[in-house]
């Protein structure tokens, strides 16, 4: 009777057991999302927008000089090559600038890459437009192909006074193979 009571508890315990593993999971495979709608509502991460801004037209203030600079990484085991043209710039805020980046696919097979941007400090996130970037979309590129990568952006007047160097960094992630049948 004694062991009856022991296995029921252990069934007991064993289906508990369960239970939380199975929430874990579940919380785990939630948490990405979760953590993309904070990012998007708080701007936390240094996330900047994903898609062109609108061009509006804005004084300069030539009274004050920001240094952008520019760091590239490649996702773990990805093979790729993938660098800025220039380490740093220094810009004047509410005027256009370009930068160049370059990438080179080194498999041997058609590639697919994309490069996910985000900008340090926090506060120069919202303040950091960009009008045109390869990080908009996937970039193709067929086996052993380099090519230049543009960016166009504007660091808006209102970056808080305190802010006097914006860090972009892009990691550039292999996302898939380019199918050959097509």
């Amino acid at each position: 009777m004694e062991a009856d009571k022991d296995q029921i508890s252990n069934l007991a315990l064993l289906g508990r057991l369960l239970v939380f593993a199975v929430a874990m999971f579940g919380f785990g495979f939630a948490l990405v999302p979760l953590y993309d709608v904070f990012c998007d509502i708080t701007g936390f991460g240094g996330r900047t927008n994903d898609e062109a801004a609108q061009v509006t037209y804005q004084r300069p203030d030539y009274s004050r000089e920001i240094r952008v600079e520019f760091v590239t990484t490649v996702n773990s085991y990805a093979p790729w090559e993938f660098s800025a043209n220039v380490d740093s710039m220094t810009v004047t805020p509410g005027k256009m600038y370009y930068a160049t980046f370059t990438a080179e696919n080194l498999a041997e097979a058609d590639k697919i890459g994309q490069a996910v941007p985000s900008v340090v400090p926090i506060a120069a996130s919202d303040h950091f437009k960009k009008i045109e970037c390869f990080c908009f979309e996937n970039q193709e590129f067929i086996a052993g192909q380099s090519r230049a990568l543009p960016l166009q952006f504007i660091v808006d007047p209102d970056l808080p006074e305190y802010v006097d160097t914006i860090t972009l960094q892009y990691t550039f992630f292999d996302t898939m193979r380019v199918s050959s049948n097509n």
